[in-house]
Order: structure tokens, then C-alpha cells, then sequence
């Protein structure tokens, strides 16, 4: 959920547009890994291809994290990159377009303990930030199937 913050003066609830958010969970394997830390942007325009955050659409206390596959309706079509852990429109269908609340722009990777040599923290360093791109490659999964 974004954080509220009050406005100064007329005393106004406003939504932060950016937030970090973890991710737990294996459904966004290879893109995304449990522990990562995500920069989200509430209230981007989302495109195809896109890593969204979004309400459940049958347990709307729980925010989870997807890639936006198409406009389905008034809705988005969404899968997890992880084909084998489920959790995404296959079972629950179209999500309705005010459950999409924000959109991944970058994601970072903390340190983990077996990367304390030299060799670990160089290639920590070349990968623990970047942003999260469209995957393209989601409609030729969607004719796949």
C-alpha cells in the first residue's frame, strides 16, 4: 500500500509516486528473486510487457508483483516470469485496471553473505542495480500456450 504523507497547509492526504517495496515469493524467477528490493511508481502509465504491483484480485490485502502482459477489456492480462509457480491471470483471469497500482522501475539486489570475496562483490556490483525493462518476449508466451 503507498505510504500517505500530509500536504503542508491545507492539510490534504497525498500518495508518494515512488515507494520501495520487497518482493518475496518465487513467481517472477529469473527476473526478479525473493529479497530483492523494488522502486515502484504508483500511478505510471503501464505498457505491455511491463513489472507491475497490483491487488489481488480475490484477496485484495495482498499486493503482488507480475508483469503486465496485455489489455484484456478494462483490464491487463498478467503472468508471472516464472512459468511453474502460478499465481497469475491463468487462475484468476483479467485484473480489473484500478487493481494495477504501480509500475517497477528499477530493482536492486542486496549482498548476500556467500559474496563477501573479492570476485562475489565485483559481480554483486555489476548486477545489484537495474532497471527493470519490458520483456518483449511475453506475447510469443501468450501464443505459445
Amino acid at each position: 500500500m503507498p505510504e500517505l504523507t500530509q500536504e503542508p497547509g491545507d492539510g490534504r492526504a497525498v500518495r508518494r509516486p515512488f515507494q520501495v517495496v520487497e518482493v518475496t515469493g518465487p513467481s517472477m524467477v529469473p527476473t526478479l528473486y525473493h529479497g530483492d528490493w523494488l522502486l515502484v511508481q504508483y500511478g505510471a502509465r503501464v505498457r505491455p510487457g511491463d513489472v507491475v504491483i497490483l491487488r489481488h484480485p480475490f484477496q485484495q490485502d495482498l499486493l503482488v508483483v507480475k508483469r503486465a502482459a496485455e489489455r484484456r477489456g478494462n483490464g491487463w492480462w498478467v503472468l508471472g516470469d516464472n512459468a511453474y509457480a502460478g499465481g497469475d491471470s491463468t487462475d484468476y483471469g483479467a485484473v480489473p485496471e484500478e487493481l494495477v497500482l504501480a509500475r517497477v522501475r528499477a530493482r536492486y539486489r542486496p549482498l548476500k553473505d556467500d559474496q563477501r570475496s573479492l570476485v562475489g562483490v565485483l559481480g554483486w556490483a555489476v548486477s545489484a542495480v537495474r532497471p527493470v525493462s519490458a520483456d518483449r518476449s511475453v506475447s510469443r508466451r501468450l501464443r505459445a500456450r
